[in-house]
């Protein structure tokens, strides 16, 4: 069997889940050895390609990140999602308790350190979106692996199942927090 073709998304989020990804200590020896990485933030690649396995980390937050759920949902045949932001909508969704004009104002023009700010108006720039979204609030996705940011015990214990030909289901002790 040929290698398991994965590409990554890496959304409206910080670098924890990747981090955690990284803690995978020897793993990621076996993983380099059985996955090829396609698209991801280590790569260079733009598009995403037919893949296996999508992973995406993050919430959906502005328009460009939803249209890029929905591809890599088009191109992979199974996708997981890691870490809170990307399950639930996380840290990132802390700010759907106020409009999107409030929080556009807050960051560009009240915050302390903005001097003479105004909110940034190009069509360079992505559209935040009304509330950010968990993944699954756009996209089919097949496996969650909660955490803020995930064990590295259950992202090895998911990726080992796909490797195996099974689509991840975690067990209860890793659904809940420590």
């Amino acid at each position: 069997m040929g290698k398991v073709k994965l590409a990554t998304s890496w959304l409206d989020a910080c670098a924890g889940c990747e981090m955690s990804l990284l803690d995978v200590d020897e793993f990621v020896i076996d993983l380099a050895q059985a996955v090829e990485f396609t698209r991801s933030p280590i790569t260079d690649i733009k598009e995403f390609p037919e893949v296996d396995v999508g992973l995406i980390t993050g919430a959906i937050g502005m328009n460009e990140q939803e249209e890029e759920a929905k591809e890599l949902r088009a191109k992979c045949k199974i996708l997981i999602v890691l870490g809170d932001c990307a399950c639930f909508g996380g840290i990132c969704a802390m700010r759907n308790a106020f409009p999107k004009e409030a929080v556009l104002r807050r960051a560009y023009i009240e915050c302390e350190s903005v001097k003479d700010g105004k909110i940034p108006s190009s069509p360079e720039i992505p559209v935040l979106l009304e509330k950010a979204l968990p993944v699954n609030a756009v996209v089919k996705v097949d496996c969650f692996v909660p955490g803020c940011p995930p064990r590295a015990k259950d992202i090895k214990y998911a990726l080992s199942e796909l490797l195996q030909g099974r689509i991840p289901v975690l067990p209860s002790d890793m659904m809940r927090f420590d």
